[in-house]
């Protein structure tokens, strides 16, 4: 099986870097990356440049016109040769059985939904490169002891090995298609014609979850076993708008059980 994981990012070098050391920590090293990049400066390049010594890296670029999400991801897919793929973001930090996680439960017919912990942004800024290679930064006291809040939540970075398992068995929380954690083979993305260029930030992610449940995928939830940090981050593309707009798409996928976009991967 070929891994690529597709990495969204816009003009956050910064994130950028401690998410690809995120990756060169990684127990499971057989894996490409797939930088989806929405229009970033040169600084982001050659971050790029610089670890494609180090990473198998796929870098996918367009010209900056504004939030196109959706389009970059939709020509990552089409260029890529890689057959499963795993979709996160750059604010998304991997620990180091991630890829190892995806790779067990991947499985024809299924995509695997997991999650993250969010970070506070004091703690997000404080971590570095040795925090992630010895794995510190995942562990939920350290984290507590440099300033993150507590949270019940961080039942998904202290549960491991059979209780995570057993978490992952008993939870209410649906499974779900989310662009910061989230696993299909190619082919299944394909299959809908990928992402709705309609549709801008709020819920894109989901829209094609929804479009490959109604083509017979069932989603498996791993949010307690695949674990991402969530760095933070100011969000300047989010508005009301485009919330009502996405939501309205989504609904008629639901009512009409659309299974293809009209403006995805084809046109």
């Amino acid at each position: 099986m070929n891994i690529g994981v597709v990495i969204t990012t816009y003009n956050h070098p910064t994130w950028l870097e401690k998410i690809f050391w995120g990756y060169l920590s990684q127990n499971d090293q057989d894996f490409t990356l797939i930088i989806a990049d929405d229009g970033s400066k040169d600084e982001t390049t050659q971050l790029i440049k610089k670890y494609s010594e180090k990473l198998n890296i796929e870098h996918v670029w367009h010209e900056d016109l504004g939030f196109r999400k959706t389009k970059i991801l939709n020509d990552a897919i089409k260029q890529t040769k890689c057959d499963y793929l795993i979709f996160t973001d750059h604010d998304c930090l991997p620990r180091q059985d991630f890829i190892q996680t995806h790779k067990k439960y991947a499985t024809r017919g299924v995509f695997l939904s997991a999650g993250y912990y969010k970070l506070t942004m004091p703690v997000s800024l404080q971590i570095s490169k040795e925090d992630i290679q010895n794995q510190n930064a995942f562990d939920y006291k350290w984290l507590v002891n440099n300033g993150q809040i507590k949270s019940h939540k961080s039942i998904k970075l202290r549960v491991k090995g059979k209780w995570a398992q057993f978490m992952d068995k008993i939870t209410t929380t649906k499974a779900t298609w989310n662009g910061a954690n989230s696993s299909t083979f190619k082919q299944d993305i394909v299959d809908v014609n990928g992402f709705n260029e309609d549709m801008s930030y709020g819920g894109l992610d989901r829209e094609m979850g929804e479009r490959m449940v109604n083509n017979g995928l069932i989603g498996k939830q791993i949010r307690h076993q695949a674990i991402c940090l969530h760095l933070d981050h100011k969000r300047g593309y989010d508005s009301k708008d485009t919330w009502e707009k996405n939501r309205a798409i989504r609904q008629q996928v639901k009512d009409e059980n659309i299974k293809w976009a009209k403006n995805g991967i084809i046109k």
